[in-house]
């Protein structure tokens, strides 16, 4: 029977025949591209390991029992989490779109008789991602239908052929089922996923309570099976499994912070019964929880910016960092596996982040623990914004507007990276003073600078200790006018002032930062052509300079290295 291998137009469902072609079973680090085989579609079943799988456009944090379909020649890129090898069977099959039975006699008469076609359009439905628990019936038939494929390379069976292809048959039923039953529920009323994410945060909020599936079912409005159900369908977790988890992780916060009672520490995440937490701390961690804080290897005790005394790993490799200094780290030679993209978009070092996962901003919790992170640093003094993400993995806030020499000498402390911290500061010290010394013909002594930014709308802001105006101040270099000075003094990066303020704040020179929002733009603008502006000695003299904000508004290491030849550049031509 001869078949052409180009697609139809979406046949029905009747009209089309599955031939399972077969399965392997996938286990490695490299996080290469794939790609289905351009005439086979694909199913991706996942049994071991952990971390984000993309396909096309779109991404997913992967566990076991969690399955995704492609299409023929789909390609997919597999990033591993905390160095656990994935392990995955990848399920080769083909769709043959068989013509149509005649309607009429005639149409045997006057049509010629249509062939078979190879479908390389979609047949599952979407989403495309399954989520089953490791033992279910689908994840058994993929372990069976490997096995049975393992026989099948021995002596030719075809009775083991037959029974993979009813096997594979079995197998697609049931995930198009789970999908027509999520899909009927959630029809009949889209609200439910809603009131059931709803319940998440209910037990982030609550885990200290007691908390019943039936409470959170009531709750979500929804019988208790529909609820666990749909449930695991979000999370990939029975309820009181993720509650749980939850308590634990907020546990193994309190031990890292301060030594308390065993008992007292149960009893503040939830546990009425201190035997049962050291049990299932013991099973989630693998040591008792007496141990916890000293496991880890060079676990050392350090003071955050806020005051939380943290046991953390003397040599993290898996950090999270979430601020807009991530060029510090890269300073000292230390790489982030998470943070947020959005600070970094414009910055002199994106090109660096090529391997950071985006965790949003603000940060998101779920998408930050499949990192599988052993330190998070937070540059946010927010106690409930600490402790929503703490009882994720060790966690440090750290102050993003304090100097320079302070914020690298704090991270190399942290990351075992002293010495690197040192050379770095020596090296970047002598040259920042080579830079004022070449600039000493173009700038006079006790010369004052200014640095301003419309944000917000129609909001001004004079930058203090963070952005720009960290790279003017300097001995050798500019100084700050009186009321700027006083916001250095308290420790601030920025201050709102009222725009009819601006001549107090106006040194002899002006650096005004060129925002990218169109309303800020707008106003800016005004503020240009006003009378107010046109008034000012810099302005009259000649003495303003415009900086793209998003590119040069930070105070990172990297960004003030950079300026160390850009800024010269922007005041001598």
């Amino acid at each position: 029977m001869n078949q052409s291998l180009s697609s139809v137009h979406s046949p029905s469902s009747s009209s089309m025949l599955f031939h399972f072609k077969g399965i392997v079973l996938v286990s490695e680090l490299s996080d290469g591209l794939r790609s289905c085989p351009p005439s086979d579609h694909c199913l991706l079943m996942f049994i071991g390991g952990a971390g984000m799988v993309n396909i096309g456009p779109e991404q997913y944090v992967f566990h076991p029992g969690h399955g995704y379909w492609l299409t023929p020649g789909e390609s997919y890129h597999i990033a591993p989490l905390a160095g656990i090898v994935p392990e995955y069977y990848k399920i080769e099959f083909k769709v043959i779109a068989m013509p149509l039975e005649p309607q009429s006699d005639v149409s045997l008469i006057e049509d010629k008789p249509s062939m078979p076609t190879i479908y390389l359009g979609p047949v599952l439905p979407k989403p495309r991602e399954f989520i089953a628990s490791s033992s279910s019936k689908i994840i058994q038939l993929a372990e069976e239908l490997f096995y049975s494929a393992q026989i099948r390379m021995q002596p030719h069976n075809p009775t083991s052929a037959l029974r993979q292809q009813i096997m594979f048959q079995e197998l697609l039923l049931l995930w198009q089922e789970a999908h027509v039953h999520s899909k009927r529920d959630d029809d009949t009323n889209p609200t439910l996923p809603v009131s059931v994410e709803s319940t998440l945060t209910y037990m982030e909020n609550h885990y200290k309570k007691p908390i019943t599936v039936k409470q959170l079912a009531e709750q979500a409005n929804v019988s208790i099976w529909q609820y666990s159900q749909l449930f695991r369908k979000i999370t990939g977790k029975k309820p009181l499994h993720y509650l749980t988890e939850l308590r634990l992780n907020h546990a193994k916060r309190l031990l890292l912070e301060c030594k308390r009672p065993l008992r007292e520490i149960a009893r503040q995440v939830g546990f009425s019964d201190e035997y049962y937490f050291n049990r299932r701390f013991r099973q989630m961690t693998g040591v008792p929880p007496g141990q916890y804080a000293l496991s880890a290897p060079g676990s050392v005790c350090v003071k955050d910016w806020t005051g939380h005394h943290i046991h953390i790993p003397r040599q993290a490799n898996r950090i999270v960092y979430h601020g807009e200094t991530m060029g510090d780290l890269l300073a000292l030679g230390a790489k982030a596996i998470g943070g947020s993209l959005q600070l970094s978009e414009y910055s002199v070092y994106k090109h660096r982040l090529g391997n950071v996962t985006d965790v949003g901003l603000p940060l998101d919790t779920r998408l930050t623990s499949a990192l599988d992170p052993d330190l998070i640093i937070i540059t946010n003094s927010d106690e409930q914004e600490y402790e929503r993400i703490a009882s994720i993995a060790p966690t440090v806030t750290f102050n993003s507007f304090a100097a320079l020499e302070e914020r690298l000498r704090t991270l190399g402390a942290w990351l075992g990276k002293e010495r690197e911290a040192e050379r770095w500061l020596s090296a970047f010290a002598a040259r920042n003073l080579a830079m004022w010394e070449q600039l000493s013909s173009h700038i006079t002594a006790g010369e004052t600078a200014s640095v301003f930014i419309f944000d917000h709308g129609n909001r001004l802001f004079v930058m203090g200790m963070s952005g720009f105006s960290s790279a003017l101040y300097h001995p050798q270099g500019f100084q700050p006018v009186e009321p700027i000075q006083k916001v250095l003094d308290k420790g601030l990066g920025f201050a709102e002032i009222d725009p009819s303020e601006l001549p107090d704040y106006a040194g002899d020179r002006i650096f005004m930062l060129v925002p990218t929002a169109p309303d800020s733009k707008h106003t800016l603008e005004s503020m240009l052509n006003s009378p107010l502006w046109h008034s000012l000695p810099a302005v009259r003299q000649g003495r303003v300079y415009f900086v793209e904000a998003d590119r040069w508004n930070w105070s990172d290491a990297m960004t003030r290295q950079k300026l160390l030849t850009a800024l010269p550049k922007l005041l001598v031509h």
